[in-house]
């Protein structure tokens, strides 16, 4: 009986690629897969970033307020006393008297509107001609303040203050200067002038008028 030579074995690590006799095909080779990489490893990609510590800031010096000064307290302001001015003049000459301060007023500069006249007596007749169209249209014009304005001791409280107030003490009855003169007084900005008689005008304003 012949014998038949037996075929080398050759380890399965010596072959070459086994082919699947069902496909033909070469099988893979299988590869280790390969475990994640570290990110910063990776090129063109930083790695983790550490948050930035937060910025100290130093809070501003507080400048205390100064204190206020202890000294004395500064004076409180005191009214102003008008000028006073008196013309001689009868009861008779008063308004005449009154009327010729009133025009040497307007031509040393003074503006119509920064004159009031009183009158203790008889009405000037401005006042009596203004008054004929009503008390409305009388004390509209005072309220205009665009003239010289006229009243008498009886409505004179009414009247507003202005820089100058002429008083004609023409006639009445005492009690009308008495009350006339402290509120001409009171009325006047910088300058009172009272035409009349004087011994009367100083016996309500004081001697040294």
């Amino acid at each position: 009986m012949p014998l038949i030579p037996e075929e080398p074995q050759i380890h399965e690590s010596a072959q070459g690629p086994r082919v699947t006799p069902a496909s033909g095909r070469t099988a893979p080779t299988p590869r280790p897969v390969p475990g994640p990489r570290p990110a910063a490893s990776r090129p063109g990609r930083p790695g983790p970033q550490r948050p930035a510590p937060p910025v100290q800031r130093t809070p501003r010096d507080v400048v205390p307020a100064k204190p206020a000064p202890s000294g004395p307290a500064a004076p409180a302001a005191t009214a102003v006393t008008p000028q006073i001015q008196l013309i001689p003049a009868s009861a008779d000459g008063a308004l005449d008297a009154a009327d010729e301060a009133v025009d040497l007023l307007l031509d040393s500069g003074r503006a119509p509107g920064d004159v009031l006249v009183i009158t203790t007596g008889a009405q000037h007749p401005w006042a009596e001609h203004e008054l004929s169209f009503g008390e409305a249209s009388y004390w509209a014009q005072h309220d205009s303040g665009d003239d010289v304005f006229y009243t008498d001791a009886a409505i004179a409280s009414r009247a507003a203050s202005r820089p100058v107030v002429v008083v004609a003490v023409n006639g009445g009855p005492a009690s009308a200067a008495a009350s006339a003169l402290p509120l001409a007084h009171a009325r006047a900005g910088a300058l009172l002038i009272v035409c009349g008689d004087p011994q009367q005008i100083n016996g309500v304003l004081g001697a040294g008028v």
